[in-house]
């Protein structure tokens, strides 16, 4: 029975193939380092944080990578509530988005803060007196003021991964943030991540009613976030077998996100996914991933990449010692494919999960139609003087519900702790 079935995939997965979409998927990757060294703020640059290089942007241009995500921090952007924003960031935020510009990169412009604004050490949630949403709103009229006449703005991502917001609700800010945005600003995308730090397998839980957004342009990304370990994390503190997972992992995990978006008709982005470099079975689950979204014509963007990571981050993609890291043997292939249309691969992904979780007969019979596409806590350093680089531990560490938090609380997932 297995020699017709294959006969019929093979034809199917040709005949999609075939037919498949016009216009290629990007995936890119997030350059980190303006958002370093949280226990600084502001901060010195090029010693508690730093923006990418030229030369960094250039090696993934080289890979072949068209798309980057631009992390940042608000209190160095802008650091006084409702002031202008400093020149001296700004210039390196127009560096990065001009030099990509030239070269045909798309940028989108991420703020790492949470959901929260730091004041005198202490933390305010976005929505109160003291942090309010026209705040914020105002930070990012005032940004598309700025970027609205380059040409390679992805989106505009207004926070990354916003989470326990108390009393305060992440969609009314994201609302007020849109209508903002459109004050300056009619053209360029709106990345608006979920809560509870954009866990994909918790979008529907979570994030549901962000489906409600109203943007006057038509123009909103949901952006949720993916690991592969057990607790969902991105820490990957024990290794592939101690988190009893299979290379099937993060297809599991990303479709409820997926079946939500083509239910709603929404445009949806993974902006964080990685696996360490540790062990080919990671590489094997990436792949098994990039494939699954790439062919629903999903985007995203790997973390992560820059030159302030530790050496020993397993799940950085920057080169170590002028050599590529493993991952990038699968995310080299993925830097610009196309969608299939009612691709076989993704429907049988499908069928796989949603049977018995070691039923991978059919998924072997079609993993012999060979993909055709060509793939073009935070903690303060010991001792201030030190040149400090810092290492993110992606998270999901429960914090109280109270709208006002200390600077001093554990690191969540894309958050950082500094090392001499």
């Amino acid at each position: 029975m297995q020699k017709p079935l294959l006969a019929v995939l093979i034809w199917a997965f040709v005949h999609t193939t075939l037919q498949a979409q016009k216009s290629p998927v990007q995936y890119g990757i997030n350059m980190c380092g303006g958002e370093f060294g949280e226990s600084h703020l502001p901060g010195t640059l090029n010693l508690h944080y730093s923006y990418p290089t030229n030369a960094e942007i250039d090696y993934f241009y080289k890979k072949g990578f068209r798309l980057i995500d631009l992390p940042f921090k608000w209190e160095r952007v802008q650091r006084s509530l409702g002031g202008q924003l400093d020149n001296a960031e700004m210039n390196e935020i127009r560096r990065i988005v001009a030099h990509c510009q030239n070269l045909g990169i798309g940028v989108i412009l991420s703020m790492h803060n949470f959901g929260r604004y730091t004041m005198g050490g202490k933390e305010f949630i976005i929505g109160g007196s003291r942090v309010s949403k026209e705040h914020l709103g105002d930070f990012w009229r005032k940004m598309a003021s700025e970027m609205r006449h380059y040409k390679n703005i992805y989106a505009y991502d207004i926070m990354n991964e916003p989470h326990h917001m108390g009393s305060f609700k992440w969609f009314e800010t994201a609302q007020t943030v849109i209508y903002a945005i459109r004050q300056e600003d009619a053209v360029n995308q709106i990345m608006i991540a979920g809560d509870n730090y954009a866990r994909i397998e918790q979008w529907v839980q979570y994030s549901d009613v962000l489906k409600d957004l109203k943007d006057p342009s038509g123009k909103i990304i949901y952006d949720a976030h993916c690991y592969f370990d057990i607790d969902y994390s991105g820490r990957y503190k024990m290794g592939y077998d101690e988190n009893g997972i299979d290379e099937y992992i993060g297809v599991r995990r990303a479709k409820p996100f997926l079946d939500w978006l083509k239910a709603n008709n929404k445009k949806g982005f993974i902006g964080e996914f990685g696996v360490p470099d540790n062990d080919p079975r990671w590489l094997k689950a990436l792949d098994v991933f990039m494939r699954y979204i790439s062919e629903s014509g999903i985007s995203g963007n790997y973390w992560a990449g820059g030159h302030m990571w530790d050496n020993d981050y397993t799940l950085a993609l920057t080169p170590r010692k002028g050599k590529d890291r493993p991952q990038m043997s699968v995310m080299s292939r993925y830097t610009n494919v196309r969608p299939v249309s009612s691709s076989v691969y993704v429907a049988t992904m499908n069928a796989m999960i949603a049977g018995p979780q070691n039923n991978t007969a059919i998924v072997n019979t079609v993993a012999v139609a060979t993909q055709t596409q060509t793939a073009k806590p935070t903690v303060s350093s010991a001792t201030p003087a030190n040149t400090a680089s810092a290492v993110y531990l992606p998270g999901t560490t429960i914090l109280p519900a109270n709208q006002t938090q200390t600077n001093t609380r554990n690191t969540t997932s894309a958050e950082l702790r500094l090392r001499k």
